[in-house]
């Protein structure tokens, strides 16, 4: 097959099925003309080959195009440094963990120390947080130190305890846990801001192992048809690679990247103003807050207690007065404000913030976000749209929640539960993604998810909760337009419209054709950023 790499080059794209969302409504083409990295027009083959008599023309084979998808909630670097470490996605018990851990260990004898993540206690038959004890037994000699699949706990060995500190009369911080045993000594499980005590102490990765990392995910993103990600909660040193990829002009796909408020450096970060380039590949005018943890770890916070733990109402990261305040900072430096909101309670204190910034225009235009939105109150969904605050979700953590999300909140609670169609039907806009690597990074995962409410072994059999999915328009919109707009970029990517980036995707199914339960099935067969082939399988 004929491609050109030449963004300058005046390409004609015949013989494929097309499929983009202007306006939000679904619309065909099946030819495609692009100039200098820009589309120029979308129609009919037999029209624009008259009228573009001059151009090169590209065969795609009857293939299926679509717009670049862009994944509304990753983190980049995370996804590069796990492709390095030990993932623990499916491990099915404790002990075959620590097992795997072991292996791990011998296998890479120069690590200092042992990272990984991806374990889930609720997959387990045990349903229990593991114990340092298991991976003792296997790795003493070295700290290990391994992220639950949400990011939102950690499972620590005796070693990297004794070199954090960590003992049976520490204190465990505001907004975090160290989980101990009857005796009071530490289990080795720390959750949300307990694990700073610990990740304090593991050395940071220097700004070429970032790079390396940022690179390395980048492949696998193009590779998937992401060509966008908005970076949920950026650091100095992966702030300061973004601007040197993009000064190089070497960074593969478009970041529109958020400035992380746990940063030592938010502050200097913020006052450097927006970055914004002119080619539309990084963009830094955002922040992320993170106000609550996560489901599966009972670190959400509700307002009313766990149905499956009656003591736990689950933790705020920031007092609600400290997260005003730095919800506050960031809107009054003109930055979008994005809060990281899983539990109602949570959920609820950002859109009381929200409501109070948003009654001046300038914070309004800023289309400030809430983060997952996964546990809303249901009173509080129609303030989404009243605030004009976004909700960015993630579709297959409705599928892979749905084996514990009642029994943590109750029959009462999940009607206001990845409520996707409430949302768009009250006129709102969702932005989707993955937050990646916490889930796959694979957008058609998420397509499925959306309209389906099936994982994929197609379980439960009648969907989940069914009465909430997306139709197939609506969830290509959310990872594609929608996500733009929640970038405001609405302009300039999302669709195939004239003057917009011309970035792109071939595919080898139709999701327009195929029955719902074969989207996740699709395999991308080219990438375009910009006009420029970046990926071909």
């Amino acid at each position: 097959m004929a491609c050109s790499f030449n963004t300058l080059a005046n390409d004609l794209y015949v013989n494929f099925k097309g499929y983009h969302t202007p306006q939000g409504q679904l619309s065909q083409f099946n030819a495609l003309y692009v100039t200098q990295g820009k589309v120029v027009e979308t129609g009919k083959a037999k029209q624009l080959v008259k009228k573009y008599a001059k151009a090169n023309v590209i065969d795609l084979h009857g293939k299926t195009m679509l717009p670049g998808l862009i994944d509304g909630h990753g983190h980049v670097a995370g996804l590069g440094l796990n492709l390095q470490r030990i993932s623990l996605r499916n491990s099915p018990s404790e002990q075959a963990s620590a097992e795997a851990v072991a292996k791990f260990a011998s296998e890479n004898p120069d690590l200092a120390w042992i990272r990984g993540r991806g374990w889930n206690q609720v997959l387990w038959k045990s349903k229990s947080f593991p114990t340092k004890e298991s991976l003792n037994e296997k790795v003493s000699n070295r700290p290990v130190w391994l992220r639950r699949v949400d990011g939102h706990a950690g499972w620590a060995n005796s070693k990297a305890l004794e070199l954090a500190g960590i003992t049976r009369h520490t204190v465990s911080p505001a907004g975090g846990e160290i989980v101990k045993d009857a005796q009071g000594e530490p289990t080795g499980v720390l959750i949300d801001n307990a694990m700073d005590l610990l990740e304090s102490h593991i050395p940071q990765q220097s700004e070429q192992e970032l790079r390396h990392a940022i690179l390395q995910a980048s492949a696998h993103l193009l590779k998937l048809g992401i060509t966008s990600v908005h970076d949920a909660g950026i650091g100095l040193s992966t702030y300061k690679v973004y601007r040197a990829l993009a000064q190089e002009k070497q960074l593969p796909f478009r970041a529109y990247a958020m400035i992380s408020a746990a940063s030592s450096s938010y502050h200097e970060m913020l006052n450097n103003g927006h970055v914004v380039t002119d080619d539309g590949m990084l963009n830094i005018s955002s922040v992320k807050i993170s106000a609550d943890g996560a489901l599966g770890s009972r670190g959400a916070a509700m307002l009313q207690p766990y149905s499956d733990d009656a003591q736990n109402s689950g933790l705020l990261l920031y007092s609600p007065a400290d997260l005003e305040k730095q919800m506050g900072l960031a809107i009054g430096k003109g930055f979008q404000t994005n809060v990281h909101a899983i539990g109602d309670k949570a959920n609820h204190l950002a859109l009381n913030y929200y409501e109070k910034f948003n009654k001046h225009d300038a914070s309004r235009a800023l289309r400030h976000r809430i983060e997952h939105a996964q546990i809303v109150a249901v009173d509080d969904l129609p303030r989404f749209k009243a605030l004009d605050v976004l909700p960015s979700m993630q579709p297959t953590h409705a599928t892979s929640d749905m084996n514990m999300a009642q029994d943590r909140v109750g029959h009462a609670r999940i009607k206001g539960a990845y409520a996707w169609k409430t949302l768009l039907d009250s006129g709102v806009k969702i932005v989707s993604g993955s937050d990646f690597p916490v889930e796959y990074a694979n957008p058609f995962y998420g397509l499925h998810a959306a309209v389906s409410r099936q994982d994929r072994h197609n379980m439960p059999k009648q969907g989940w909760l069914t009465h909430e999915a997306m139709t197939l328009t609506q969830a290509l919109n959310s990872f594609t337009l929608d996500a733009a707009y929640g970038a405001h970029q609405e302009k300039i990517i999302g669709s195939l419209e004239p003057g917009k980036w011309a970035d792109f995707i071939v595919t080898d199914i139709n999701i327009f054709e195929v029955p719902s339960n074969q989207i996740w099935q699709t395999q991308v067969e080219q990438t375009y950023v910009a006009g420029k082939l970046v990926y071909s399988k």
